[in-house]
C-alpha cells in the first residue's frame, strides 16, 4: 500500500481505528483535534442523519460521521488514487453506509437530487473552490442542515450561510454554518 501516513477516528463504533492517507500533494486530513471539535459543536452523535463529505481527500470526516451513527455518509473526491484509498479504508472497516462517488464536488452539487444534514466542505486551498461551493449547497441540503467548511481565511458569512461557530488550528480556519435565513426567523 502507497500509504504516506494514517490518521484515527476519534470517536464512535470504530474509535481508534486507523485509516490510511495516500501520499498525495496537497492532501490535507483534518487533524484529531480539529474533529473532536467539529463532532463536539455537532453533537457526539449523528444518529439517523445524512452526510456529505466534499473533497473527501482521505474520507476521515466522512468515516468519522458513519462512525457516529449517520445512516448515509457519500463521499465525494475526483482524484483516482484518493479515490481508491477511499475504498480500501472503506473494505477496511467493513462500512455500509458509506457511498464512495469518484467525481467532481461542484458537478455532483450541481446534479444530485438527494439532500443531506449535514456537509463537510474541505475543499483544496488558494483555488477559490469555497466560495463556489456554498452557493451550491444550499439545494442540497436538508432545513436545518448544517456545512463544516475549512478555509485558509475566516469568515462571518458566505453566499447565504453564516458562522454558528468558527476557530482556527494553525492555518486552518474552520467554520459550522448554518442558512442566514436561520436566524431571522
Amino acid at each position: 500500500m502507497n500509504a504516506r501516513s494514517q490518521i484515527r477516528i476519534v470517536g464512535g463504533a470504530w474509535r481508534s481505528r486507523l485509516v490510511d492517507v495516500p501520499g498525495i500533494p496537497g492532501l490535507r486530513p483534518t487533524p484529531d483535534h480539529v474533529r473532536e471539535t467539529l463532532f463536539n459543536w455537532l453533537g457526539q452523535t449523528l444518529d439517523g442523519l445524512t452526510c456529505l463529505d466534499l473533497f473527501a481527500g482521505s474520507g476521515v470526516l466522512g468515516f468519522e460521521a458513519a462512525s457516529r451513527g449517520a445512516a448515509s455518509v457519500t463521499l465525494v473526491e475526483r482524484d483516482p488514487r484518493a479515490h481508491a484509498a477511499l475504498r480500501r479504508n472503506a473494505e477496511k472497516l467493513a462500512v455500509t453506509q458509506v457511498e464512495i462517488v469518484q467525481g467532481d464536488a461542484l458537478e455532483f452539487l450541481v446534479s444530485t437530487t438527494r439532500q443531506f444534514n449535514v456537509a463537510f466542505a474541505d475543499p483544496p486551498y488558494r483555488q477559490g473552490l469555497i466560495h463556489r461551493v456554498m452557493p451550491l449547497l444550499d439545494r442540497v441540503m436538508l432545513p436545518g442542515g448544517l456545512v463544516y467548511a475549512e478555509a485558509e481565511t475566516p469568515f462571518d458569512s458566505l453566499a447565504g450561510w453564516h458562522a454558528l461557530k468558527r476557530s482556527r488550528a494553525g492555518q486552518v480556519h474552520f467554520h459550522l454554518l448554518e442558512r442566514t435565513e436561520a436566524t431571522s426567523t
